[in-house]
């Protein structure tokens, strides 16, 4: 058995898709890591790794080693229960070792005190703490001193960057300013005192050249330092990328202008070409820096929603505790108006609470005791008691935040064409300009011309449009799902959901809310009164009660929401169950067991015809229920039929709603279910289904859908995500349908948190219009370096016509519309945020 870590972690200092695949290809290096992907959109790398081969200390060290940095967070805690030096080992063994997410721990056993370095988003303060009290010591709480949470590490790492790459932008801006104020001025002032003639003679006077290249040396030594450096880490890791165009675009202006100031030559100096490179181009990354924040801040909103205090009772006394210190079984008190602290179960109170957050479902959920509580939901009104099932990392809210960012963090197969073309792009750009300057060398244009059509050509090409089309398209659009209650597997899930040409649902559970009640018996009418179980006609009342008795005792083994209705029946007319014995559940038939000695079976027709037991005339009676839309179970004795029981189920709020929008979208809509017939007519007539798959078991649903993938069909399944899994997993797409916050992502390619099957076509929906982003992105990041960079290489100058600041374009507009290209990329995918599903 494979033993695999996932782990993702924070990267900085990646300016293009070339940065992210050398940050992928050295955390490969490390032996025992299996995958490694980065989301250049999110600037985080997601590996895999076999534990015992492989630390995540090795992969951040490689990683930096090739020149990028991985924001850390420092914890201090204050250890409880160590007696001696042996303890203070033991307890930073169990940090080091223990702890996923720990990159260092050391401890003072002089001071009692862990000094331990995580990675942020994979181990915190509560990790920690549960894993020394594992190991039998304690970690004192309330302590001002434990630092930030790794949340906020990584947050403030990357607020440090932005905030130091602004201070880099405005002395390149002053300088870069005073640099174009004299160019531009001295040739006004040459046009309107010496005439236009005498431009030639002044223009590149000497003293005024040696003052270009104080002003722009600054610019390329403080704003363009980040794009040297990043030159220089990208020729280490033999590659190239956008640093490399941009440091080669600028170094080269810069270069051949230093060389003229020095030897008097008189040619013309491109100072302020250079330092408005540089200039131009820090300002677009900063927007794109910027507009990245917007795309991740659907998922860090989702993460900050987590409460910070809880109200615990301990001894019957309230006490308020960090979010951090409580304890799986510790009851906790909620208040009218607070956010549920974590997860849990109702012990006590009444109230109703908006799960928004995580379903996406505007009405506010009853909670009465027993039922299940989600951190960070809240309560609107009522006092709650509860105890805690669930906390820390183990919470709904923090499992969903996980999975979505390792989703954001995988690759979607469109991505690997820009992923092929961005590997070999930087080195042709780097080939085309030194044959543009050939070319034109060669063609007489002499070597200003040359030289300014090399720099163009280098700092107009943009690789990181490229690097972004796809996945900031892709973080939006999780980001986007998650705050609906929509949940992709990965991003292959996402691309794929748009493809698909026929749905199938299930019934039970998805299109019905999967809650029978029993109706019917014998096709006798049942009512309930003051908790007594009565019959409309018949006098056999006493006996039928009896039939009652026994399939309920049968099915309390069961969890088929049919036999749960039996035993809730039973138990409604108190009726005393015993326990079943030698219980055989039968998949897609029913149940067999022995109860007070009598054999029984209960389950469906095909049942009691498989074993052979007579029906006893109750045939037609069960044809009439069915006929009448009820779900019918059979319940023989002792060989023989004693009763049909009739039970009916109810559609779910939306389910029409939802079908009539799928077909819409030009969806084949098909309802399978184990159901007979009859029940399945009345239900698919009731949300406009035409084609209908009866009478079919567990196993044969995921062959139904293979019989449809056989002719052609593109298929996703919706279902509830357990007694569905064969069919999920056989799907194009599968979609867990009403899975709750337990996230079962295990079968299913598309999870909805909620039980609102009108999630379905807007998981659809979001998927064609991620897509329809994507695609968009990708024509502008091709379509813009295939036409400037001929334009930039001078294509136009041999078109007679063409505007002459285009057939020459100059080095300063093409760093213009390179700064912008991705920004325009970044923009286009935050539209995501607001289309309608």
């Amino acid at each position: 058995m494979t033993n695999k870590q996932t782990l993702t972690l924070p990267v900085l200092g990646m300016t293009c898709a070339n940065c992210a695949a050398t940050v992928e290809r050295n955390a490969r290096k490390v032996d025992g890591v299996s995958e490694a992907a980065v989301n250049f959109g999110t600037e985080k790398l997601t590996v895999s790794f076999d534990p015992r081969r492989a630390t995540p200390q090795q992969v951040i060290e490689r990683v930096e080693r090739a020149g990028y940095r991985v924001p850390l967070a420092e914890l201090e805690l204050p250890i409880t229960g160590m007696t001696c030096a042996n303890c203070a080992a033991t307890v930073e063994r169990t940090l080091n070792k223990k702890v996923p997410g720990v990159v260092q721990a050391t401890v003072n056993y002089a001071t009692e005190r862990a000094s331990v370095t995580v990675i942020p988003g994979v181990a915190g303060r509560a990790e920690l703490a549960a894993a020394l009290e594992r190991a039998g010591y304690g970690v004192l709480a309330g302590d001002d001193s434990a630092g930030p949470t790794a949340l906020d590490a990584e947050q403030a790492a990357r607020e440090a960057e932005i905030n130091r790459q602004k201070r880099q932008l405005w002395v390149g801006a002053f300088f870069t300013a005073l640099i174009m104020w004299l160019t531009h001025k001295r040739i006004l002032l040459l046009l309107t005192a010496q005439g236009i003639n005498a431009i030639d003679q002044w223009v590149y006077d000497p003293w005024l050249n040696v003052i270009l290249w104080v002003l722009a040396t600054p610019v390329l030594l403080v704003t363009g330092r980040d794009y040297f450096s990043g030159a220089w880490k990208s020729l280490r890791n033999r590659t190239a990328n956008m640093d490399t165009l941009v440091a080669l675009g600028a170094g080269v202006a810069y270069s051949y202008s230093a060389v003229v100031t020095v030897t008097f030559s008189g040619a013309p100096t491109f100072f302020e070409t250079s330092a408005a490179i540089i200039t131009l181009i820090k300002i677009g990354k900063l927007l794109e820096a910027r507009a990245k924040g917007r795309a991740g801040a659907a998922i860090r909103k989702l993460a900050g929603m987590q409460v910070q205090t809880a109200h615990v009772l301990r001894n019957g006394v309230e006490v308020d505790v960090p979010i951090e210190q409580v304890k799986v079984g510790d009851t906790l008190l909620v208040k009218a108006g607070e956010k549920i602290p974590v997860d849990g179960v109702v012990t006590g109170g009444f109230s109703a609470v908006d799960e928004s957050l995580l379903t996406g479902e505007s009405l506010p959920v009853e909670k009465n005791v027993g039922d299940e509580l989600f951190g960070a939901t809240l309560n609107t009104h009522g006092r709650l008691n509860m105890e805690a099932s669930r906390v820390g990392r183990d919470t709904a809210l923090a499992r969903i935040v996980r999975l979505v960012e390792q989703a954001q963090g995988s690759k979607a197969p469109i991505q690997a064409t820009a992923d092929r073309i961005a590997a070999v792009f930087v080195p042709a750009v780097l080939l085309l300009a030194l044959l543009t300057f050939g070319l034109w060398l060669a063609a007489g244009a002499g070597f200003t011309a040359a030289l300014i059509r090399l720099v163009a050509v280098l700092v107009i090409a943009c690789p990181c449009a490229l690097g972004l089309a796809t996945p900031t398209a892709i973080v939006v659009g999780m980001g986007r799902g998650a705050n609906l209650g929509i949940l992709f597997k990965n991003s292959a899930a996402l691309e794929q959901a748009h493809r698909l040409d026929t749905l199938v649902l299930d019934k039970t559970g998805t299109l019905t809310r999967g809650e029978f009640a029993v109706t019917a018996m014998n096709n006798e009418q049942l009512a309930m009164s003051n908790e007594q179980l009565t019959m409309n006609k018949g006098n056999h009342a006493p006996e039928m009660l009896e039939f009652l008795r026994l399939a309920a005792s049968a099915e309390r083994g069961s969890e088929h929401p049919l036999g749960q209705a039996l035993v809730r029946a039973a138990q409604a007319a108190s009726l005393p169950l015993s326990e079943p014995a030698r219980f055989e559940a039968l998949a897609g038939r029913g149940v067999s067991a022995v109860v007070d000695g009598r054999s029984v079976l209960v389950g469906s027709l095909r049942l009691l015809q498989e074993r052979q037991v007579a029906l006893n005339g109750l045939l037609e009676r069960g044809v009439r229920m069915q006929e009448q839309t009820q779900s019918v179970l059979w319940l023989a004795v002792d060989g023989q039929t004693r009763a049909v029981f009739g039970l009916s189920d109810t559609l779910r709020e939306g389910s029409a709603e939802a079908v009539a929008k799928m077909q819409a979208q030009g969806l084949q809509v098909v309802m399978l279910t184990g159901d007979n017939a009859a029940t399945a007519a009345a239900i698919a007539r009731a949300v406009n289904i035409a084609q209908v798959q009866a009478d079919v078991l567990p196993g044969e649903k995921s062959a139904v859908v293979q019989r449809l993938q056989s002719e052609g069909h593109r298929v996703g399944v919706a279902g509830d995500g357990i007694n569905d899994a064969p069919a999920l997993a056989q799907a194009d797409v599968g979609i867990a349908v009403g899975s709750g916050a337990d996230v079962a992502l295990e079968a299913a390619d598309v999870t909805l948190v909620g039980s609102d099957l009108r999630g379905v076509p807007k998981a659809i929906a979001l998927s064609r219009a991620t897509m329809r982003v994507i695609r968009q992105n990708l024509f502008w990041a091709f379509a813009y370096n295939v036409l400037l960079i001929p334009i930039a290489a001078g294509a136009l100058a041999l078109v007679p016509g063409a505007p002459v600041y285009l057939q020459q374009l100059h080095p300063i507009l093409a760093a213009l519309a390179m700064a912008f290209s991705s920004v325009m990329v970044v923009s286009n995918s935050l539209r995501l945020r607001k289309v309608r599903l």
